[in-house]
């Protein structure tokens, strides 16, 4: 600066006027705020698709349990249709003294035998839904994923916007994280 009231600027103090004016608030400032709180919602995302796997594991191994229980009642019913073809063999062969009896536990095995079918086809619905159910979680799992991968992009985007100071590069990261929650919405919802 001069003594008669002129004002002489140096190239540097150019530059931060014209930074100054041209970046209201700063893109670093606004980038900075966006990949904290797109940090935040992904480490949501990414707890929602880990509870999701482990929801859908749990699912998985109840319709596994329900399918062993529905084998051993088939096994049983196997066992038992054994039995009743033993007296009907029986039947055939006894005396008439006897015939009556292989006649009445042929009858029993029948009605023992509708009493297993039943249970093991039950058994087997109910693996069959938690089979669904699994699948269910992995579906909702993976879009947890995609969500939290979007957010994970859109974070390291917003980096490399910081240093190169492209807009371009600022509106992918707007872009990355919109999907990311349209993803988020989508696993949310269930679809």
């Amino acid at each position: 600066m001069s003594q008669g009231g002129f004002h002489v600027h140096g190239p540097h103090d150019h530059e931060l006027e014209h930074a100054a004016q041209h970046e209201p608030a700063g893109i670093a400032g606004k980038l900075a705020v966006l990949t904290a709180i797109i940090a935040t919602v992904g480490a949501m995302f990414a707890y929602m698709g880990g509870a999701t796997q482990a929801d859908a594991g749990l699912f998985k191994n109840d319709a596994a349990i329900k399918k062993t229980e529905a084998s051993n009642q088939w096994n049983y019913y196997q066992a038992k249709s054994s039995k009743q073809n033993l007296a009907e063999l029986a039947l055939e062969l006894a005396p008439e003294s006897r015939r009556e009896f292989y006649q009445q536990e042929i009858e029993r095995y029948q009605g023992e035998k509708a009493e297993i079918k039943q249970a093991a086809e039950k058994l087997e619905a109910e693996a069959k839904e938690w089979d669904r159910r699994s699948g269910d979680q992995m579906h909702q799992h993976h879009r947890w994923a995609q969500a939290t991968t979007a957010l994970q992009i859109a974070i390291a985007m917003a980096a490399i916007a910081l240093l190169t100071r492209k807009k371009g590069i600022e509106v992918l990261v707007y872009v990355m994280s919109l999907v990311g929650i349209v993803l988020g919405t989508l696993a949310w919802l269930h679809i």
